[in-house]
């Protein structure tokens, strides 16, 4: 006799459900509370200022800069130009201007290595009536190969300006203590993913696979995939002065992210398609919407990338001609996935509200979602406020974490949302036994609880998934009316 999988979400009554979520937000709390007592991520050096005046060669430059000295723990180096009105009367105006940089690398013995001919760049100077301007990224080093770096920086196009300006060079960098912090934390998540997964599949081990619900089989596939978002191979960055680390990064989040917004359409959708789910009809036009935003992301990452090798002064903002059509085409996607998300949901909680087996699984793992999303959104708010989709469209300087905790809570809050639903989703310890009893319908209405009454059997989902339970229930009334 074939068992079906049950889950613990059956089992659980309210006070169960209530505790749930309370141990999600403190474990969620926890994890903001110690990024809050972490260092800042991003370590800034000035490197002077200049003004702009009368002489022209301030504003043309030359410019020589020399880097702080840099670790592995240092990660990435940017060099930023932040330009400022000395005088408040200026009013917003945008002057188009050229950069040329030019590239030199310090090895430990001192030596100069040129690293790159001069780059020639256009770029926009955008001031606003409150004499700030916005900054400028002059270069972008995803990765370090030498313990300093010598640059010369040169402007072209702004010695019509007849207002005077504070020019200012800023390096950025990774905070070296926050990259030992980082390796620690994502070796935790590493960890404690990897237990939650082998649990989850050890829980699942005497049932046939073609017996799990959806949420259990998506689990299956979930928990892998964030183990990669964790990267396990984050400290060969540290190890190895290469950009594939970072590529692989970029990679394993992506793939994850996108790959959770496929499993809320597949449940939202699957949870009332009982039975078989064809490719063609059922996974097809989920996997080209998800499919798309994943292509985006990606492109842009390997994009970026692979012109920054050849070219630090690469900005993907600037220099694509059909940035702002890419940016279209993936809020129209994210428009078009957030609709049919929405139709999903609406079409599930009208046709099963009735049906408390299934309305419990679609109740609980709405009302956890939302909750991860009301705390995403605030999180998001509350780094970018309203600019959130304007200026930091995609990761860059601007929309890399500025402390830890923000780094801390996204990464916890994704973790412990899935810890909490492979905890829900996967069989109880006395599943197996129960299962048995229950599949004999003789003994299905003399074991129900009162909590079963409230919240639905743990087999009134049989009749939905493959009929057995109906066959069994008629094969029985049948014996019973020829006694």
């Amino acid at each position: 006799m074939e068992l079906l999988a049950p889950m613990r979400l059956y089992t659980l009554s309210k006070r169960h459900f209530v505790l749930v979520f309370v141990v999600f937000l403190i474990c969620f709390g926890l994890t903001v509370f110690i990024g809050i007592a972490g260092p800042k991520i991003i370590s800034e050096q000035e490197s002077g200022d200049q003004l702009f005046g009368k002489n022209l060669s301030v504003k043309t430059g030359p410019y020589n800069l020399l880097s702080p000295p840099l670790t592995t723990y240092s990660q990435q180096l940017w060099l930023t130009c932040l330009m400022q009105a000395e005088h408040s009367s200026v009013g917003d105006f945008r002057q188009p201007f050229e950069i040329n940089v030019e590239l030199k690398g310090v090895m430990q013995d001192a030596s100069v290595i040129h690293i790159n001919d001069v780059h020639r760049k256009s770029r926009t100077l955008h001031c606003r009536a409150v004499s700030k301007c916005d900054e400028i990224i002059m270069l972008h080093l995803g990765y370090l190969n030498y313990t300093q770096y010598q640059v010369r920086v040169s402007f072209k196009g702004l010695e019509n300006i007849t207002s005077e300006f504070k020019v200012n060079f800023v390096w950025k960098t990774y905070n070296p203590t926050f990259s030992q912090v980082e390796i620690w934390f994502r070796f935790v998540f590493v960890v404690l993913t990897f237990m939650v997964t082998c649990m989850f599949a050890h829980s699942l081990r005497k049932f046939s696979m073609r017996d799990w619900g959806i949420e259990q089989k998506w689990m299956s596939i979930l928990l892998p995939l964030l183990l990669l978002y964790n990267d396990p191979f984050f400290p060969l960055s540290f190890l190895v002065n290469s950009w594939f680390p970072g590529m692989l990064d970029t990679f394993f989040q992506a793939l994850f992210l996108c790959a959770l917004l496929l499993f809320w359409l597949c449940v939202y959708h699957g949870i009332r398609v009982q039975g078989e789910r064809k490719c063609l009809t059922f996974y097809l036009p989920k996997l080209i919407i998800v499919g798309l935003l994943w292509l985006s992301a990606v492109t842009l990452g390997i994009w970026q990338t692979v012109y920054e090798l050849q070219d630090p002064t690469y900005s993907y903002k600037v220099d694509i001609a059909n940035f702002q059509g890419m940016k279209v085409f993936f809020l129209i996607v994210v428009s078009l996935y957030i609709l049919y998300l929405i139709f999903l949901i609406v079409r599930a909680c009208s046709e099963l509200r009735n049906m408390p087996y299934s309305d419990l699984r679609l109740k609980f793992l709405t009302a956890l979602t939302f909750v991860v999303l009301v705390i995403s959104m605030v999180i998001l708010y509350l780094r970018f406020g309203a600019k959130a989709l304007q200026d930091n469209f995609v990761a860059e300087l601007s929309t890399h974490y500025q402390n830890s905790a923000e780094f801390l809570s996204f990464y916890g809050l994704l973790n412990f949302y899935l810890y909490t639903l492979a905890f829900v989703y996967s069989p109880s310890k006395n599943a197996l036994y129960d299962s048995q009893l229950k599949d004999n319908p003789a003994f299905s209405m003399l074991n129900d609880s009162d909590d079963e009454v409230i919240y639905g059997s743990d087999y009134e989902e049989m009749p939905l998934q493959n009929g057995r339970a109906i066959k069994a229930t008629a094969k029985y009334q049948d014996a019973s009316d020829s006694d």
